[in-house]
């Protein structure tokens, strides 16, 4: 793992905003663009912030009035599920295929958690490389 830089993982095909995008905007291009965040600039391209999904969680649940509507109009009905034997290489791979960042991990159909990139992110900080 300490022959892999940053450069070599990075995207370079980075969406970015101003501070004067409205939210709906930037809401618009992060569904346009599946991606799950956008870096916010100033006219020089320097970075004034950044506006993730987390973000917008924030904006949902401070909205006056109360938005009614129940979370089965936004679900994602058909879920990609794990099991707890499978691979963490196996389960990445589908996650990243997918493009998600949320798996829930299934015994025979009951749900017993779930696993994260930031859970794979967490395991791949703590790897240490394997001596010959």
């Amino acid at each position: 793992m300490d022959d892999i830089f940053v450069a070599q993982l990075m995207t370079t095909d980075l969406k970015t905003v101003v501070p004067g995008t409205l939210v709906e905007d930037a809401a618009d291009l992060m569904l346009d663009e599946t991606i799950g965040s956008v870096v916010v600039v100033n006219d020089a391209h320097e970075i004034e912030g950044i506006l993730t999904r987390t973000d917008f969680v924030d904006i949902v649940a401070g909205q006056k009035p109360k938005d009614q509507t129940p979370v089965s109009a936004y679900m994602t009905p058909d879920v990609l599920t794990a099991e707890a034997g499978e691979t963490i290489r196996t389960v990445a791979d589908r996650m990243v295929e997918a493009g998600i960042h949320h798996v829930p991990v299934v015994d025979d159909d009951e749900v017993i958690g779930i696993i994260t990139t930031t859970d794979l992110t967490g395991y791949l900080s703590t790897v240490q490389t394997p001596s010959p």
